[in-house]
């Protein structure tokens, strides 16, 4: 093994797929990883509030253990040695695991679910949990048991949801590796508000143990990263058939973890700014128009489509509420304020619904995946904006206007990636430039129906080109100017004072006030 580092920064900004290269030719230790890992969390994280509950002294001997794994020349899995942050409303043997609610404070799990249990047997080493909205309702990652999470280009903002804590540990370079999960654009909505990339795949691609419903395919689980080959390299750990979910199916994982790129100049593209049916503040569309007109070049053709789905709405609405029936029933019987705002009127919303809302909106759903499937008989792809505005502050709950119209509900500003959630088909958000207001601009890339790989594979054409125009590349957080900044209380959107020399040092109580702590048991 090298001798550690003098510039850790360089270390924890290594893409995944070095990282697990490196771990396995013996440059570097995963010891020595997982070091520099905490090091940046430390540093980082008491001005963002990404990394809630920890177990960094059981990562650091899982690190040891798989560090003698290498030195012994043991099969090593595609994960190896490589730190994980893990969304907290995945269950985590021995790790907190509160769903970001009251209910839940002491919640230890006795054992991982199965996304988890796959990257742990690939090699991958649990850190800690990483922030969420309330029981994950909203693209807003703020809780009543953590607090917020700020968005890393400026800790006043918010950074999406409900995967946000994991997609800031990414931005940041806390974390290599993290999970997330999407029903409404939990994956994609916070990797284009922190210029990471979240991956929602098909339904059943990746098996989801906790979904209420199991035939329902509007929540899926999945990888961010922050490039295309991170991406597929999580995938590949995590993808294939799982007894727990009826959805899923047989796949060849490890063709994930070596995407081949495609040639752009026979890409047909369709684009569309709303999807005729959301609400998109006229910046945005300025700016996803500009974008388009960057691009059109690498491609064969490159028009503007469209499909009726007038219906979305309503169809999310009933759809989306009958799981949160099916989930917190007990809960809200047992006492109303079990529930937070959000949740709470998700649930209200489904328990005053018929059978015959249910059976309008299966139906309108079928309709509207029927047209939606013709427009790639015309072209390979889809791209529209991830969302329809630049970043709120984390203070306001929800976005309650667009363009200065009023919203039905807290949800409703989140319907360019819930259309494409009832439509089914494989999408992720990519970094591509900054908005308006500099701050990152998602690309939102619509496959065709199960065709997660070649999805993956034109948006690794994607990431190759954008990142040779300097207004479609990949934005960085500028990490020096945050930490210059006081940090900001994430429960009150109240600026404090910079960290103490107790918080420098890593004690539990500084990091607890900070919003992280190990509690692993």
């Amino acid at each position: 093994m090298r001798p550690m580092p003098t510039a850790t920064d360089s270390l924890v900004s290594w893409s995944t797929v070095d990282l697990r290269r490196a771990i396995g030719d013996r440059t570097i230790s995963p010891v020595e990883l997982l070091r520099a890992c905490l090091d940046r969390i430390q540093a980082l994280n008491p001005y963002l509030n990404a990394i809630t509950a920890t177990c960094y002294d059981r990562a650091m001997k899982e690190a040891r253990e798989a560090e003698q794994d290498v030195l012994r020349g043991l099969p090593l899995g595609a994960l190896h040695g490589l730190p994980l942050g893990v969304k907290d409303l995945e269950e985590t043997e021995g790790l907190l695991t509160t769903f970001g609610s009251p209910m839940y404070r002491a919640h230890v799990p006795a054992a991982d679910n199965l996304m988890v249990g796959r990257m742990r047997r690939a090699g991958a080493i649990v850190v800690g949990k990483t922030n969420v909205p309330e029981l994950g309702a909203g693209a807003n990652t703020r809780n009543p048991v953590w607090g917020a999470t700020g968005n890393p280009f400026d800790p006043r903002l918010n950074c999406g949801g409900s995967s946000g804590g994991s997609a800031v540990a990414l931005a940041t370079d806390m974390l290599p590796l993290c999970t997330g999960s999407d029903t409404g654009g939990s994956l994609r909505i916070p990797a284009a508000k922190c210029g990471v990339i979240g991956f929602r795949p098909s339904p059943g691609l990746v098996p989801v143990e906790r979904r209420a419903l199991g035939w329902t395919p509007i929540s899926v689980v999945g990888p961010m990263g922050r490039s295309m080959d991170d991406v597929g390299l999580h995938l590949s750990a995590i993808a294939g058939r799982g007894d727990c979910d009826p959805l899923s199916y047989d796949v060849d994982a490890t063709a994930f973890a070596s995407l081949r790129p495609r040639d752009l100049g026979s890409l047909r593209v369709g684009y569309t700014v709303d999807f005729g049916v959301c609400d998109v503040d006229d910046d945005i569309r300025r700016v996803f128009r500009a974008r388009i007109e960057a691009m059109r070049h690498l491609f064969k053709r490159c028009d503007e489509v469209q499909a009726d789905l007038g219906a979305a709405h309503r169809c999310f609405d009933v759809i989306r509420a009958a799981n949160y029936v099916a989930r917190y029933r007990d809960a809200y019987e047992a006492d109303p304020n079990n529930l937070g705002p959000n949740p709470r009127a998700n649930y209200e919303m489904g328990a005053s619904m018929t059978l015959a809302d249910h059976t309008a909106a299966h139906l309108d759903q079928t309709r509207m995946f029927k047209a939606f499937q013709t427009l790639y008989r015309d072209y390979d792809i889809i791209l529209a904006p991830t969302t329809p505005v630049s970043p709120f502050p984390w203070t306001q709950l929800a976005l309650d206007r667009i363009n200065g119209k009023p919203q039905e509900n807290y949800y409703r500003w989140l319907a360019l990636t819930y259309v494409v959630t009832l439509m089914t088909n494989p999408a992720l958000s990519m970094p591509c430039g900054r908005d308006h207001a500099g701050m990152p601009f998602g690309m939102q890339v619509i496959g065709g129906f199960r065709q997660d790989l070649a999805l993956l594979e034109i948006c690794k054409s994607l990431e190759w080109a954008w990142a040779r125009q300097p207004d479609l590349a990949r934005p960085l957080p500028d990490l020096a100017r945050l930490r210059a900044q006081p940090p900001v209380d994430f429960r009150t959107g109240i600026v404090t004072a910079p960290p103490d020399a107790a918080l420098a040092r890593g004690d539990a109580g500084a990091r607890r006030a900070a919003g992280s702590v190990d509690v692993a048991v």
